[in-house]
């Protein structure tokens, strides 16, 4: 199919590359600050390595989503009625470049300073990518949602390997500057949030603002209360999910799913670190080979689940996920680690490129944002379940990193019995009731 052929009337091609470049642009934060490099370099080196170090992380990536959790759907009611997305958007992404860029200062001992950094800089990234997620529905047509949010996810990846590329080159040329790897770890972040930054800059010459039609226009002087306006919009939001079963259905599934897959992108280096006696750069290595095998479970599997269904194909990733807990749990070489690495990726570009495809194709287009803060809410609450319980198994067993990834198996199990009772065409004319 031919781009023009999946895209909404009035859409130009340089609009989804627009929107693509911001997948490209953010998911080297996630690469190199949360998967791959900053989180084994806290635990091992700013907290120098201490029982309690994975417990930290995962506390700080938990209050993290905490705070995501409450903010996303108000900010979606409020980008939603001011037609604001793509001011948010960047207000967003100036905040997790600021703050990637601030981790560059933190060391042995700065333990304070670099859970508040982690913290914030992870909020501004949840931010936009809810607001980046909302134009999905904007750009492309519903017969071929999949196949676009699998564009961008998996061209996404590749921004991923390049900062990760660039990171792991300046870590490799550490001995040449007189430095150890540990000591070279910290420019990384500066090289991390120069990429989000420069890469972001098409999405806002790009990428078109629409009105979403939700009927609502504030006013200069509109009575301006945050916090309750906030507390209240959220509880509106979620109550509303009564009107449209299958979403709501669909977005418990996510939050047991994602909670896996928050254990594996926060927990991945530190597990292969402690557990499987990876070195930094070999973790480098290994993250930047699931990274590839993402972009290919992205790319593929989003024209598959166009053609199959959405939910057969969400389902089949899941089976997938069970599968890799197995083999990372059961296995004792690091080469059984690196076939579940490798399964794990083709697992997550597949499974996050599905879901947020089927959030588009049953959130109403008029509350577009709000819905996708919605996303959001249950991805941010899955961050707070999953690598929490890692970190309590660990902290509880002594540090028994194999029972814990074990224990993540059950939630891909749980979404997979969850995910039974969705039914996406009756989730679609519900939204298109709403949209009405």
């Amino acid at each position: 199919m031919a781009i023009a052929d999946a895209l909404r009337p009035g859409v130009q091609r340089r609009e989804v590359l627009g929107w693509a470049m911001f997948d490209f642009a953010n998911s080297g934060y996630t690469t190199v600050v949360l998967t791959a490099v900053f989180n084994a370099y806290f635990v091992g080196v700013v907290a120098r390595g201490a029982e309690w170090a994975t417990f930290a992380w995962t506390l700080a990536i938990a209050a993290s989503s905490v705070i995501v959790a409450l903010l996303s759907p108000p900010l979606g009611v409020w980008a939603d009625r001011r037609t604001a997305r793509k001011k948010l958007l960047l207000f967003s992404t100036a905040g997790c470049v600021l703050t990637t860029a601030m981790l560059a200062g933190t060391g042995p001992g700065a333990i304070t300073l670099a859970v508040a950094l982690v913290i914030a800089s992870n909020v501004c990234y949840c931010i936009g990518e809810s607001l980046i997620a909302s134009f999905l529905p904007d750009i492309a047509k519903p017969d071929s949602i999949g196949r676009v949010s699998g564009w961008g996810w998996g061209f996404g990846y590749f921004g991923g390997m390049l900062t990760l590329g660039l990171a792991l080159a300046w870590v490799l040329s550490a001995p040449s500057r007189g430095e150890t790897a540990a000591q070279s770890v910290p420019h990384t972040m500066l090289i991390t949030a120069v990429v989000f930054a420069l890469a972001s800059v098409p999405t806002f010459l790009l990428l078109r603002e629409r009105g979403t039609g939700a009927g609502v226009v504030a006013t200069p002087d509109a009575p301006a209360r945050p916090v309750e306006s906030a507390w209240h919009a959220l509880v509106r939001s979620v109550a509303s999910l009564k009107a449209y079963p299958d979403l709501r259905r669909l977005l418990i599934c996510m939050t047991c799913y994602q909670a896996g897959i928050a254990v594996v992108i926060a927990l991945a280096a530190v597990y292969a670190e402690q557990q499987m006696g990876f070195t930094q750069t070999d973790t480098m290595l290994l993250v930047f080979a699931v990274n590839i095998a993402a972009a290919l479970g992205a790319f593929g599997f989003g024209p598959l689940q166009d053609r199959i269904g959405h939910r057969r194909a969400l389902a089949i990733t899941l089976v997938g996920w069970i599968a890799m807990t197995l083999i990372a749990g059961l296995g004792t070489s690091k080469g059984q680690f690196w076939a579940a690495a490798v399964l794990a990726g083709l697992c997550i570009g597949a499974s996050q490129s599905c879901g947020r495809a089927m959030v588009g194709l049953l959130s109403p287009e008029s509350r577009l944002a709000e819905f996708f803060g919605l996303w959001s809410l249950a991805v941010r609450v899955a961050a707070v379940i999953g690598p929490i319980t890692y970190g309590a198994v660990t902290w509880a067993t002594a540090g028994n990193h194999r029972l814990a990834i074990l224990v993540t198996g059950v939630f891909f199990v749980a979404a997979l019995a969850v995910l039974r009772t969705v039914d996406v065409e009756r989730g679609a004319r519900l939204r298109s009731v709403g949209c009405a």
